[in-house]
């Protein structure tokens, strides 16, 4: 067995192709479209010459035998030592963020009829997205979700440098705070909603400020009821964090949200990433907008998804 084994896996136009770039860049052997039934000879033969780090993508592309792969990946895990060695990225997106994509590169999806047109926004697109679901959808709980509605490549590949950076010998909690006028992103176990607090954003002193910000963070520390809302939300956690642990777990995903994604939730985010620092191996921190927001000032228009691949 190599070193590292990184799969990457997921629907298609999800930006796959984006993460596996990473990995390549990075210095990992990469394979792109293998057939999942010839995976374990593939890791096999790249140990045998030498490869001590290696990626592979394993899609929809290989058709009915990609059921096969949570056996063989359970195969792997074993042989090698657990997920520490052996770790599966699965990507995702909204059927909507899906369609565009593929539109704006005028693609083909992989499991369209023959006959369709590229990027053919017609309902056989969106039956083929939803056939690629149904055939990969069960694939996401043998590794980590990563949601690429709403991110740009270049967050997409900060994210899988730092997740692929983690020695995962035990489960990585992350917190991930978001705005519900964007939706609850896909990639969230639990889900928090803390649009009930008091809002920053209307005092003019703290609107342009991110929960990141000392004076947001004293603003909400000063209220009773932020300060239970933390607690309670951190006692959960703990307190059935060791039945995610059970259940063999490598990632929970907790997504704290409010109204826009800047103020509450960041800060929510951050209490209890230091709260609960102690409680696993690896605890994490993701803000959602904000990181849209850097993309959309460094870009100058915030679009910029990841390329249909």
């Amino acid at each position: 067995m190599p070193q590292k084994l990184v799969l990457i896996t997921g629907v298609s136009g999800a930006g796959k192709s984006v993460a596996l770039k990473v990995l390549e860049d990075a210095g990992y052997y990469c394979v792109d479209n293998l057939p999942a039934p010839v995976l374990a000879d593939l890791v096999n033969h790249l140990a045998e010459v030498g490869k001590e780090r290696v990626a592979v993508a394993i899609d929809a592309r290989s058709g009915d035998s990609v059921a096969d792969l949570p056996s063989i990946v359970a195969g792997l895990r074993a042989f090698s030592g657990g997920e520490r060695l052996v770790k599966l990225l699965f990507l995702t997106a909204s059927t909507p963020a899906l369609v565009q994509r593929f539109s704006e590169t005028r693609r083909r999806h992989p499991l369209s009829p023959p006959d369709a047109v590229e990027g053919d926004l017609t309902p056989s697109l969106i039956e083929a997205i939803d056939r690629e679901r149904e055939l990969v959808g069960e694939l996401a709980e043998l590794g980590m979700t990563i949601d690429t509605s709403d991110l740009a490549p270049a967050t997409l590949r900060a994210w899988v440098r730092d997740l692929i950076g983690i020695d995962n010998d035990g489960l990585t909690l992350m917190f991930e705070s978001f705005g519900f006028k964007r939706g609850i992103p896909l990639d969230a176990d639990l889900v928090f909603d803390v649009r009930c607090l008091p809002n920053p954003y209307y005092d003019p002193h703290l609107r342009p400020l991110t929960g990141q910000d000392r004076p947001v963070a004293e603003f909400l520390e000063a209220l009773p009821e932020a300060n239970r809302m933390i607690a309670d939300i951190e006692h959960f956690v703990r307190e059935w964090l060791p039945s995610y642990v059970r259940d063999h777990r490598s990632y929970l995903t907790v997504a704290i949200g409010c109204t826009g994604g800047q103020h509450r939730s960041v800060w929510a985010c951050e209490q209890l990433a230091r709260r609960l620092a102690e409680a696993t191996t690896h605890v994490i921190t993701r803000h959602r907008e904000l990181r849209r927001a850097e993309d959309r000032t460094r870009t100058g228009d915030g679009h910029g998804a990841p390329k249909a691949h």
